[in-house]
């Protein structure tokens, strides 16, 4: 699907929570509203408003809750203007679900990655403890538990990229963590009758962040990109809210694992080429080009949720056209050019 370039934060957002026919569908058929736990990061408010207006759109009267401890200046204020019921609260407190509403469908989005290195112990306690607390609260609840592509570790680029069926082999604490979070969960899962699913993603990109846009800006500020890690998935957000909000019905004891991400697997030599040829710069490269990367199948996914509606042909052309235009970022580069785990 081609759509017109995205020129404003209002048009991005509408694009990020516009329902497709198929999420329309599943509200459909879902039963009960819909609570998204950890809603005040990048993803967070795009897919809670995407569930209420799915819902809208179905006709139905169920209803989208959000839930945080932080929420970015302005953003609860928006959810709520917008229908949404915000709540405050924090995961890492032990009395801090019990106000939550016992809603029978949840998305989990808690998760901490940057900062590791300087707080190891709050990047487990919120990978594991918040988690395994929101599993144990709802679990007579279906549950899409966010993961990380991160818990299989680097691959070789030749390889395809890892699937849900290899085993994890997680470098570094952070992505540990998000080995340990699937691991508690998984275990609740089946002493409770719990059926989860765990949402392995990487990268998703929303125009103010993500690895098209890392790669985009340094060609068009002239600083040097970094080729150790010479590929890597993308995915649009928008299309990773729908493969999100699909998931729940995909839930199942044991916990089922989906690896979510985009169709290609782009070249960050290639993709800064074609960025200088576009801004009329040429870009500067470090180092030899590495033959590792972290990378994910997601036939998985596509078999069973269908393909992303947005290619990575129309989002480098959207990416492109925010740069030109000098939009907004929000200063949390992906890292993906780590090599040794550590954030």
């Amino acid at each position: 699907m081609h759509e017109p370039p995205i020129r404003s934060l209002v048009d991005l957002e509408e694009r990020l929570s516009r329902p497709s026919a198929a999420d329309v569908a599943c509200a459909r058929r879902l039963d009960g509203d819909v609570l998204v736990v950890g809603a005040g990061g990048k993803m967070g408010p795009s897919l809670a408003r995407r569930v209420h207006r799915a819902y809208g759109e179905a006709g139905a009267r169920h209803r989208a809750f959000a839930a945080s401890s932080a929420w970015e200046p302005g953003t609860d204020t928006g959810l709520r203007r917008d229908g949404i019921e915000t709540i405050d609260c924090d995961c890492l407190d032990v009395g801090g679900l019990a106000g939550l509403p016992s809603c029978p469908n949840v998305l989990c989005l808690i998760g901490r990655k940057f900062g590791t290195e300087e707080r190891t112990d709050l990047t487990w306690a919120t990978n594991t403890l918040a988690p395994a607390r929101v599993a144990d609260r709802f679990s007579a609840s279906r549950l899409v538990i966010f993961s990380s592509g991160n818990v299989y570790g680097p691959v070789s680029v030749a390889g395809g990229g890892s699937r849900e069926s290899d085993p994890p082999s997680p470098v570094g604490e952070y992505a540990q963590s998000c080995l340990g979070r699937e691991r508690v969960v998984e275990y609740l899962s089946r002493r409770r009758g719990t059926p989860c699913l765990f949402f392995r993603l990487n990268y998703a990109v929303d125009l103010r962040y993500g690895v098209l846009m890392d790669v985009g800006w340094r060609v068009f500020d002239g600083e040097p990109i970094d080729l150790r890690v010479g590929c890597a998935n993308v995915i649009w957000q928008g299309d990773a809210n729908s493969y999100a909000i699909r998931s729940l019905e995909l839930t199942s004891v044991p916990p089922r694992i989906l690896n979510v991400t985009g169709t290609e697997t782009i070249r960050i030599r290639e993709l800064a080429e074609w960025f200088g040829e576009r801004f009329g710069r040429r870009p500067r490269f470090d180092g030899p080009e590495g033959d590792q990367a972290l990378l994910s199948d997601a036939s998985e996914c596509r078999a069973a949720l269908g393909p992303p509606e947005i290619d990575v042909l129309a989002l480098r052309e959207w990416a492109a056209c925010w740069i030109e235009a000098g939009g907004p970022r929000l200063g949390k580069p992906t890292r993906y050019e780590v090599v040794d785990g550590r954030y």
